[in-house]
């Protein structure tokens, strides 16, 4: 019989420290600034065996979004070439922009909704998600879907 599986996106403020740890483990291998598993978590200072336990329940956002579309939301100040720019640092990082909505500006903000699919990226989808926040006139960004 085939287990249901239950997802939820929570605020890291929120969850248990040992999660936090455990990413941070995974982290440290992933970016081969750890060898072994033993150094690792040493390093962090959990056992092996709450590791193991919770390796393949814990993911961050970002992991599991190549090979998907990904639909993001963003208020932008009414500036000329801001929404440019930003479907430029799309393309830039290799997604694939499927539809683009914009609302007509109220009060100097658009609301954008722009939905991509990320294959081809060739970087994190994190870090897309950090430049495009970071651009001026950006107020706000956030993930609304994903398939």
């Amino acid at each position: 019989m085939k287990e249901d599986k239950n997802f939820f996106i929570v605020d890291k403020s929120v969850l248990p420290e040992i999660f936090l740890k455990v990413m941070e483990v995974k982290n440290l291998l992933e970016s081969h600034k750890e060898k072994t598993v033993q150094d690792a978590v040493n390093r962090v200072g959990i056992s092996r065996s709450a590791f193991y336990k919770y390796r393949d329940a814990v993911h961050p956002l970002y992991e599991n979004t190549r090979g998907k579309t990904v639909t993001i939301a963003a208020n932008l100040d009414d500036t000329p070439g801001l929404l440019s720019s930003v479907l430029n640092n799309i393309a830039t990082e290799g997604a694939n922009i499927l539809t683009i909505n914009q609302t007509i500006p109220i009060n100097g903000i658009a609301n954008v909704t722009i939905t991509i699919e990320t294959n081809e990226m060739h970087g994190e989808f994190g870090r897309l998600m950090s430049v495009l926040q970071q651009l001026d006139g950006v107020q706000s960004i956030n993930i609304i879907a994903r398939e």
